[in-house]
């Protein structure tokens, strides 16, 4: 890849993925995707060796979110072909879809593995 797509370019792949998942998925998911355009390191990130979060599920007394960190894509993937890098935004809004779903159904257990 020559250029690391755009913000713009990764919001439409992202729109593409989202498409493909069955709308039943989407369901209280009221404050929907979004695609922000900052890095975020994760709490047990250490320098040399930073851990970026892709995305995150948030669920509050407002609603319910995915977020997915356009600047953390960037600063691991900036030099991945795009065909790979479609991949991995689709293993990314999925992993965070399957917190939503276990949200819904009272559970948590990818939440634990993450944590691990």
């Amino acid at each position: 890849m020559d250029a690391f797509p755009s913000i713009n370019e990764i919001l439409e792949i992202l729109n593409e993925i989202a498409e493909e998942i069955p709308g039943e998925f989407f369901r209280r998911l009221n404050k929907g995707i979004i695609l922000l355009p900052d890095y975020k390191l994760h709490k047990n990130s250490k320098d040399p060796n930073k851990l970026y979060v892709m995305g995150e599920y948030s669920s509050d007394i407002t609603g319910r979110q995915i977020r997915i960190y356009y600047g953390s894509l960037k600063k691991v993937y900036h030099d991945m072909p795009l065909e790979i890098l479609k991949v991995k935004l689709k293993d990314v809004l999925l992993h965070e879809f399957t917190h939503h779903l276990e949200s819904l159904a009272g559970e948590n257990n990818l939440e634990i593995k993450d944590a691990t």
